[in-house]
């Protein structure tokens, strides 16, 4: 089974993060899930995205680089919520030994020379998600697939931007126990890769 790393929204280190580290170890998984916020959480949206800001998306990346920087040519599976996400696939596309990709709420831009080979990447996203229109999904996808990625895209219908965190509003317990199936299925898929 390949080993996980897991970033957390800009919620920050919430309980939701560990809840889905222990799912995965349940089912074989070696799981890593670093704070990139230095402990600290959000009760908002807003406040959460004041801390990100504050902290800066440079800085956040390097925390991301730094934290994954042992596990670097292991061929891991980066995976992330929301913000997470959009962390998670920036460090994906830069890393070549990495065995895939898990989106839960959130992408992030795609570079002009980005390029992969066949990397799969599962994406869960509200439908509709504010934070994600239909618009740049479509986009999305496609800049994906010119890049090389193998990629599958589901959508949850009337579900909450942010449906798998039970402590939240957002959340949908049906859309969430969906994703959790779909994504344990990709990742047992996903086998180890071979000694280099």
């Amino acid at each position: 089974m390949p080993t996980v790393v897991m970033f957390h929204s800009a919620y920050g280190p919430r309980p939701a993060v560990e809840e889905a580290a222990v799912r995965l170890r349940e089912a074989g998984h070696e799981v890593h899930t670093p704070d990139l916020y230095g402990g600290r959480t959000a009760r908002t949206v807003e406040e959460g995205m004041a801390i990100k800001d504050e902290i800066g998306r440079d800085e956040l990346l390097r925390r991301a680089v730094a934290a994954t920087a042992a596990l670097s040519g292991r061929g891991v599976v980066y995976a992330g919520f929301s913000l997470g996400g959009a962390i998670a696939q920036n460090l994906a596309l830069a890393d070549t030994h990495a065995r895939g990709l898990l989106l839960l709420h959130g992408t992030s831009d795609i570079p002009e020379d980005a390029a992969v080979d066949d990397l799969p990447v599962q994406l869960h996203v509200a439908d509709p998600d504010p934070f994600e229109p239909h618009d740049w999904l479509n986009a999305w996808y496609l800049r994906m697939r010119r890049a090389g990625a193998d990629v599958e895209v589901h959508r949850y219908p009337g579900a909450g931007h942010l449906f798998t965190d039970s402590g939240l509003p957002d959340h949908d317990k049906e859309a969430a126990e969906r994703t959790w199936r779909t994504a344990l299925g990709f990742l047992a898929e996903l086998e180890e890769p071979a000694d280099r």
